[in-house]
């Protein structure tokens, strides 16, 4: 049966695919000829609002340049076309993607160091000078008068239609599966948290660099299609002012949505007319736009998470009614009770991890003086201390995100202290966060499959968000609380098969009973997994329960370190750290 349902998810995409030309040709003949001309202005606006989807709903990025893409796009259509280039309008329209694609990286690249409103006031500038500069040289064959050829099949408004209608399709069904590849997955890691995205090995660089290509590349598609419908383009058809509105529509319609990219579309074209038709200057339409961008903007939601909200709402009632709750007999969290053989590790095995000397200063405060631990393979250690001990900078300084700092890192005797964030963690030293790091857009599978940066059998996959107690893979994560969030996000980390697994708080959102029975799992995480563990903890139940050496740190130097019980009873550590309520028992 599962098998069954996996299927029809794969085929599912394409056989709407096929509806979809199936449909489009039936309103090919079926409408009138100016509904036509219409409808391929909304196709056009469709495609370039699919592309804002990707870098402004999926990625995070504010980009108000999209029509300038269009630009670029219908200005190499027209350059091909008045050369007489070979292959045609259809080989054209590509390069004009391609071309869009590479000026949109190009772009992109502020986009590595600028966020918000100054990534907003370089990219509504390029489209202001771009602006500018088409006005003055206007379009290839723009001056002699030189219509743009259309393809020999698809001559007639009707047949280009369907023509937009085919190249529609193929962009959509593009976005729709690199939207649940891993790409797409960085694109939603990366908008949610870049620190989150570097630390399970994925480039934030690229995640950016190709959401503005592929962006960039279907604004040029759009643009490209556009010069096909009029002919002869317009500088006027790619006005900044445009780029803004449309950007605007992306935002309120939730455009990282194909349908709501669809419906966008309708919009743009639908409102303008309809002012024509009731003799409102059409200029108004920017401002429909505007105030429709405001209310999203204010109210956190756009149109489509909102239908989703509440079709994912009414199927939760539904499957919460079905459930016979005499019929539970078994908690997941009961799964895997029994205990595995676990192979002895030798007593002078080599430490996985081995931190010599960790020295961290900001300005005149010394965060970290003279650290040093070794942690051995398949084992267990606690970091504690108090609050502002260092915890938080050591696992900064370990895993990449405090570069600047003294000593040594060597993870399996090879020294990773020069290494970024994403290197370290192909390498295989993982670590979890205090914040919620977990994208919401992604179900519970997308997210452990990107965070694994392997392939993963879905019984593999099913078997270890069991173990941790996590929901099941099909789940989407916006329909999950911070406390389970935070038990995906272990899973997803010890899936990716690390040697070191650093855990900042992990059961932190969790009831005490859940921390206990986390806790038991934890335990066998390094044998089933074969994976070392570091675990930042507040709960000295969890780490009495689940650890065997400790370290202690007080002001940034190590005040404490061996076996647990030991360390838990150092009168320095109880008079630093625990406080005397805590060591009566």
């Amino acid at each position: 049966m599962l098998l069954a349902n996996r299927s029809l998810r794969v085929a599912l995409p394409f056989v709407v695919a096929v509806l979809a030309l199936g449909v489009g040709w039936a309103l090919s003949v079926g409408l009138s000829g100016y509904v036509v001309y219409l409808a391929i202005s909304m196709v056009t606006a469709t495609i370039a609002i699919l592309g804002l989807g990707i870098v402004t709903g999926s990625a995070g990025i504010i980009a108000l340049c999209q029509l300038t893409f269009g630009a670029i796009g219908a200005w190499i259509v027209s350059w091909l076309n008045v050369s007489h280039a070979p292959g045609g309008f259809i080989v054209w329209l590509v390069a004009g993607g391609i071309g869009a694609g590479i000026a949109g990286v190009i772009i992109g690249l502020p986009a590595l160091r600028l966020r918000g409103v100054n990534l907003a006031v370089v990219t509504l500038g390029f489209a202001a000078a771009f602006d500018v500069l088409l006005v003055q040289t206007q379009f290839p064959g723009q001056a002699d008068g030189a219509q743009i050829e259309r393809p020999a099949m698809f001559s007639s408004d009707r047949q280009f239609f369907f023509f937009a209608i085919i190249v529609l399709v193929i962009c959509a069904l593009g976005v729709f599966l690199l939207q649940r590849s891993r790409i797409g997955s960085s694109w939603k890691a990366v908008a949610f948290s870049e620190r989150g995205t570097a630390a399970v090995g994925q480039s934030v660089s690229a995640a950016k660099l190709s959401a503005f290509a592929v962006s960039a590349a279907l604004g040029g598609i759009s643009g490209g299609l556009l010069a096909g419908q009029v002919g002869i383009p317009y500088a006027s058809s790619f006005t900044p002012i445009q780029s803004l509105a449309l950007y605007i529509l992306a935002i309120m319609s939730g455009a990282y949505l194909i349908d709501m990219a669809i419906f966008g579309g309708i919009l743009w074209v639908l409102v303008p007319e309809l002012l024509k038709r009731w003799g409102v200057p059409q200029d108004w339409g920017f401002v429909v736009f505007g105030v429709l961008g405001i209310q999203a903007l204010t109210s956190g939601s756009n149109l489509g998470e909102a239908i989703r909200a509440g079709i994912r709402k009414r199927a939760k009632r539904r499957k919460a009614e079905a459930v016979d709750p005499g019929s539970v007999t078994t908690s997941v969290l009961d799964v895997f009770a029994v205990p595995e053989a676990e192979e002895p590790i030798p007593a002078d095995a080599p430490p996985v991890l081995e931190v010599r000397g960790l020295g961290v200063q900001f300005g005149a405060l010394k965060a970290l003086d003279d650290v040093s631990l070794r942690v051995r393979p398949r084992s267990i250690m606690g970091l504690i201390g108090p609050n502002g001990a260092g915890k938080s900078t050591f696992v900064d300084a370990v895993s990449g995100f405090l570069p600047q700092h003294t000593g040594a890192v060597e993870l399996d005797g090879t020294d990773i202290s020069r290494l970024s964030p994403v290197s370290r963690a192909r390498r295989g030293l993982r670590r979890t966060f205090q914040q919620d790091r977990v994208p919401p857009q992604l179900t519970v599978e997308a997210y452990v499959r990107f965070v694994a940066r392997r392939a993963l059998d879905r019984d593999e996959l099913a078997d270890a968000l069991a173990f941790l107690g996590c929901p099941p893979p099909e789940e989407q994560l916006a329909n999950v609380d911070v406390g389970t969030r935070r038990l995906i996000e272990v899973a997803a980390a010890v899936l990716s098969g690390p040697r070191v697994l650093i855990l900042d708080e992990p059961a932190a959102g969790l009831s005490h009973e859940e921390h206990l029975q986390f806790g038991q799992r934890l335990t066998r995480i390094p044998s089933r997994f074969d994976t070392a563990i570091v675990i930042i903890e507040h709960d000295l139940d969890l780490v009495r329960t689940v650890c065997t050496e400790l370290t202690v740190l007080d002001f940034g130097r190590v005040l404490a370190q061996g076996e647990a019980g030991a360390v838990l009873e150092d009168p320095a550590v109880v008079a630093a750290y625990m406080g005397d309520a805590e060591v009566t028992q």
